[in-house]
């Protein structure tokens, strides 16, 4: 059966919410359930969440140990539950009345309250039900205890961070499960496309574990294509700086910017070097660096040296923590922080829309204020399609370039979107040779690991847009596409005469998604920005590190956060697109959706006047947790005490309550404490270098890696989406990353009716190649 074409229904309010009559149960325990919800309640939806009937255990938790008054929620509550309602019990009626139901729970917990997707599916062929757990409902794993600080170390993040003289260094501030919700938000949506187009809806088993692997940027790629071995813990050179009044954060990503610095700081010694152009070749200059920039850092302000940084466009940054981050000019100016009806501030949703808007922010619910009788009336029942890909149909023209944007296109690839990644010869994405490259292959460009993890399922033009036929050709392209998307700094589209008014004009129904640093607007808008600075920024480096030593930047990890966030708002976009025959700008600020996940440092400063701090590997739920150094060679454990029941547990196993955690794992193996820890009911993990991930038997038996053939490299592991793949799929991924310009002649033929005679001319006046130029 072939997929239908939405219905267009014109809306007489062009301001209305993107998603609208979207029903969502929610039934969680964690903050990538909420977090889900959340977004889905901003973008129109509306979400039931189902709680105890003594409520939600986070109405009464907060990050910095401060007491929730009586009769009010956590602030961190009331941020991710606004607009909801709550009911305190389940029925297969209200799941299967809803559109959407998200559960945070292993597939036996799952069992225990009532959650069947196979059987929902059979009731209501329409539903889509996202499950959320650790490790994901299939594999050895599946029901093995876990917590997001033991998930981090088996993803490889906190291996690779932090100075070797002392531990590895987890992310702080619980990224991972807004990572989790963001990419449940997305799923959601995806299938909801395909069942707005005559497919079904289906089970989504996602895995946070792999969802956080998704956040360290493909090392295992990076030992294989570069011939390197496996990477060590490190800290960036240079990255958070002490400065004459407090911290600059400094992330350098081309040699380009190398090269600008050492002349910022006048070091001109720094060119003399060539490893230092790249991030992993200055870890061995570590002191000799810093002796030389620390003197000149001293004598300035935060403030003169990042407005110096700019002069030179730099990603420079002042360090923000929840006293300081509300206070900051951009912010304030781009009205980013908004009031919550419980009377604290919180970050606006993410992403802005030209022709919509999200939902007001209402008050979190009373516990059970829907009534236990809650119920919408039934769908009226479809006959839907095998469907194939929820997103198959969907064209995106993808200008996008690094980590966050090419994320977000990753994602669309593999639930079926064509995507075009438009580059030139004379400028290729930056991240085919930031990084490291080979010297004894002559395509040396074509073994950037981050560039083959993000781009498998692409295809690959250039077109040089400096010319008057490269503008032409991309014009025709998006007159048949359904997206653009690009994440340069504002003034770059403009200059190629592509800003959002002419690719609307171009393109009408056009999605045209802008994902800038800090914003189209404000007195920010043209800075430069990489995600380590948005860590910095937005509080995420100021909770990351040890309590004596300086921030430490969580190492890019929110640039796939970022393009989850995209890939959500755009197909939000899209849906109101369907519904009204609009298309729109929406811009995704990277820096916003790092704030969003930062909440809970501005609101508990604001309401309880704690600034949160580094702790460590500690963090800051009320869990107790740390690594211990095992037997070995700088062997690492990851262990968590969630429960009164888990510290008895570890405390009877290592000799008593009285006996030394650190003496105790100094004689273990790590592998060997692991799994006793593992049967005696205790999240655990040993902490691992990120390049030796493929060796994860949870990840293998799930099939999150899939085998590739590479024109250049060859065989190769790359990532999918965090989910068990999708019902009568056997893979994700159908082509590997493509070589520049790999597929000029198949998409300008086809697309743009050019003849071989033409496309001759084009590769004779450079407007399109397989080459960078100049090589």
């Amino acid at each position: 059966m072939t997929k239908k074409p939405p219905e267009v229904v014109p809306v007489s309010d062009e301001a209305s919410t993107p998603l609208r009559d979207v029903r969502v149960v929610e039934i969680s325990d964690r903050i990538a359930g909420a977090y889900c919800g959340k977004l889905l309640v901003d973008a129109g939806a509306e979400v039931v969440l189902v709680e105890p009937v003594n409520g939600d255990a986070m109405r009464h938790a907060t990050a910095s140990g401060a007491a929730v008054p009586p009769g009010r929620n956590s602030p961190l509550f009331d941020y991710l539950n606004a607009g909801k309602r709550s009911v305190t019990t389940i029925s297969e009626e209200m799941m299967t009345g809803a559109d959407i139901v998200v559960v945070t729970a292993s597939q036996s917990v799952a069992d225990q309250i009532g959650v069947n997707p196979q059987r929902l599916g059979d009731l209501a062929p329409h539903l889509i039900v996202v499950t959320i757990s650790d490790f994901g409902w299939t594999g050895p794993w599946a029901e093995h205890p876990a917590s997001e600080f033991t998930l981090q170390a088996w993803s490889g993040l906190t291996g690779f961070r932090g100075d070797p003289a002392g531990p590895p260094i987890s992310i702080g501030g619980e990224l991972g499960e807004y990572m989790c919700g963001v990419w449940a938000a997305y799923g959601a949506l995806a299938l909801r496309r395909g069942v707005r187009t005559g497919g079904p809806g289906g089970h989504l088993d996602l895995s946070m574990l792999e969802a956080i692997t998704l956040m360290q940027s493909g090392e295992w790629l990076h030992s294989a294509l570069l011939a390197v071995p496996p990477i060590k813990r490190s800290v960036e050179v240079p990255s958070v700086e002490p400065a004459k009044d407090g911290y600059v954060g400094i992330s350098m990503v081309t040699g380009q910017q190398w090269l600008d610095f050492a002349a910022m700081v006048d070091c001109p010694e720094f060119t003399e070097i060539p490893q230092l152009q790249f991030q992993t070749g200055r870890w061995d200059y570590r002191d000799w660096i810093r002796e030389r920039i620390g003197p000149w850092m001293r004598e300035r302000t935060v403030s003169e040296i990042v407005e110096l940084g700019q002069l030179f466009r730099l990603p420079l940054a002042p360090l923000g923590n929840g006293s300081t981050i509300p206070q900051m000019d951009h912010l304030q100016e781009r009205g980013v922080y908004v009031q919550n009806p419980a009377g604290f501030r919180q970050p606006r949703p993410p992403w802005l829309m030209s022709h919509a808007r999200p939902a007001p922010i209402r008050p979190a619910p009373r516990v059970g204020d829907a009534g236990d009788d809650f119920r919408w009336k039934p769908r009226p029942a479809v006959a839907a399609s095998d469907g194939g890909l929820p997103l198959a149909g969907l064209r995106v023209i993808d200008f996008t370039a690094f980590w966050a944007g090419p994320s977000a296109t990753h994602s669309l690839a593999a639930f079926g979107a064509d995507v075009i990644k438009v580059e030139s010869i004379q400028r290729p994405d930056g991240i085919r040779y930031s990084g490291g490259m080979r010297k004894d292959v002559d395509d040396w460009w074509e073994y950037g690991w981050v560039f083959h993890a993000m781009n498998t399922n692409k295809r690959s033009v250039t077109l040089d847009l400096q010319t008057a036929d490269g503008i032409r050709l991309v014009k025709e392209l998006i007159r048949k596409a359904d997206v653009v998307i690009e994440n340069f700094s504002p003034r770059v589209m403009e200059q190629f005469g592509l800003g959002s008014d002419a690719l609307l004009e171009t393109n009408p129904r056009l999605v045209v998604v802008r994902m800038p640093a800090f914003g189209l607007s404000g007195p920010w808008r043209d800075r430069v920005g990489f995600a380590p600075t948005m860590e910095q920024i937005a509080g995420l480096a100021w909770v990351t590190g040890m309590p004596d030593g300086p921030p430490v930047a969580p190492r890019g990890a929110c640039d796939p956060l970022a393009g989850a966030h995209a890939a959500f708002a755009l197909l939000a976009a899209l849906e109101f697109g369907e519904r009204t025959g609009r298309g729109q700008l929406v811009e995704v600020p990277m820096v916003e959706t790092v704030l969003n996940v930062t909440a809970v440092q501005t609101m508990e400063f604001e309401v309880f006047g704690t600034i949160l701090e580094r702790r460590g590997n500690r963090g800051h739920s009320a869990a107790r947790q740390d690594l211990y150094r095992c037997a070995g060679d700088d062997d690492w454990v990851a262990v968590t005490a969630r429960t009164d029941e888990e510290w008895n547990a570890l405390t009877m196993l290592v000799d008593g309550p009285d006996a030394d955690l650190g003496q105790w794992f100094s004689g273990q193996d790590a592998a060997t404490a692991v799994d006793r820890l593992r049967e005696a009911g205790i999240p655990a993990a040993v902490v691992i270098s990120p390049s030796l991930v493929t060796d994860n038997p949870q990840l293998v038996e799930r099939g999150f890696f899939e085998q590739l053939d590479h024109p250049s490299t060859g065989p190769g592991l790359y990532p999918c989406p965090p989910f068990a793949r999708l019902d009568g799929a056997d893979r994700w991924l159908s082509r590997p990353p493509p070589t520049l310009g790999q597929h000029n002649d198949e998409i300008l033929g086809q697309l743009c009716g050019l003849d071989e005679a033409e496309l001759q001319r084009l590769r004779s006046e450079g407007i399109i190649g397989t080459r960078p130029k100049g090589l």
